[in-house]
């Protein structure tokens, strides 16, 4: 684990923190990036290697169908703070547009906080181009898992994007972190600017993701509550169930992973949020696992979509439509 994290960055031997100019950093390219994405520093990589043996998950499956791991931290602070300010700094962010119908009603929908999404479907994967110059990262090909060719240019909607290496390190640091056996091909990141950005009541129960899948959300800045509640049980004759939600305080660090039957039958949301930690920022970062196309599909749609690239300007305190600041 330590050995595959580490070989992305310098050994750093300075006894104190060191200070970083972020142009000497090593970045992260590709075609279908809006700019190159730095590589984490060394001060913030180095001791993401060891969160595998740090304080164990507590387990909570007190409610029917639900299996969750909480880790209370996995990121203890002042390294979930550096990360924080690191990825809200580095990633590109996007305000997704898109229209939904109900009935004879077609309504625009803005999403209610910033998006941003990388990886690519079980069906296929990124590998070097031969053909690119030695270390040409931005070279990446995607090609299909079955026939290891190219894959069709009209097989998806939007051009996937692989991870770029500060995310691909907190994937790998998650997968040792639960030790279940599971891996994720995608990164959802959410950045919610303030108390009014949210998400409402919702399950990641797609049949792209395949029967009983597996979620672990990594929460970074300020402190948002999470909620979760059984959904109804529809039909005669069925057993209720209580569904008073359970609320979780999630703090700077915290990871919470939910598995077996608990997308199918339970919701959660974060709902807006007033006082005074409301204008604080929050990155929630959820990885995932999609088995077809339809999944990137969906993906990229909702949290890409076709719009324009934001990113954090420090000087004004807030995300930033790209070429316009």
């Amino acid at each position: 684990m330590s050995k595959r994290i580490q070989s992305f960055f310098p050994v750093d031997t300075a006894t104190k923190r060191p200070k970083y100019e972020a142009d000497s950093l090593p970045t992260s390219q590709h075609a279908t990036y809006p700019f190159p994405i730095r590589n984490l520093p060394s001060h913030i990589a180095k001791p993401l290697s060891n969160l595998a043996s740090q304080t164990p998950p507590k387990k909570i499956d007190n409610r029917p169908h639900l299996d969750l791991l909480y880790f209370q931290p996995l990121i203890s602070s002042p390294l979930a703070r550096d990360l924080f300010c690191f990825l809200r700094n580095e990633l590109p962010f996007y305000r997704v547009q898109y229209a939904i119908r109900r009935g004879p009603t077609e309504s625009q929908i803005t999403t209610p906080r910033f998006t941003t999404v990388f990886g690519v479907d079980e069906t296929a994967y990124f590998v070097p181009d031969p053909g690119a110059l030695p270390g040409d990262a931005a070279s990446m090909l995607l090609v299909d898992r079955k026939s290891d060719k190219p894959v069709p240019s009209d097989k998806y909607q939007y051009a996937p994007r692989p991870l770029p290496a500060c995310l691909d390190v907190l994937r790998q640091c998650v997968e040792a972190a639960t030790a279940d056996g599971t891996t994720y091909n995608f990164c959802l990141v959410n950045y919610y600017a303030s108390g009014d950005d949210s998400i409402s009541y919702h399950s990641d129960d797609e049949r792209f993701l395949g029967p009983q899948p597996t979620i672990a959300s990594l929460s970074l800045g300020a402190s948002r509550d999470f909620l979760l509640k059984h959904k109804p049980v529809a039909g005669e004759g069925k057993e209720k169930v209580d569904t008073t939600p359970l609320k979780f305080n999630l703090a700077a660090g915290d990871l919470m992973v939910m598995r077996g039957e608990t997308q199918a039958n339970w919701l959660h949301s974060i709902p807006k949020r007033k006082g005074s930690h409301a204008p604080q920022g929050r990155i929630n970062i959820t990885f995932r696992k999609a088995i077809v196309p339809e999944g990137t599909n969906n993906y990229y749609n909702y949290n890409v979509g076709k719009g324009p690239v934001y990113r954090w300007n420090q000087d004004r305190g807030e995300m930033v439509e790209v070429g316009t600041d």
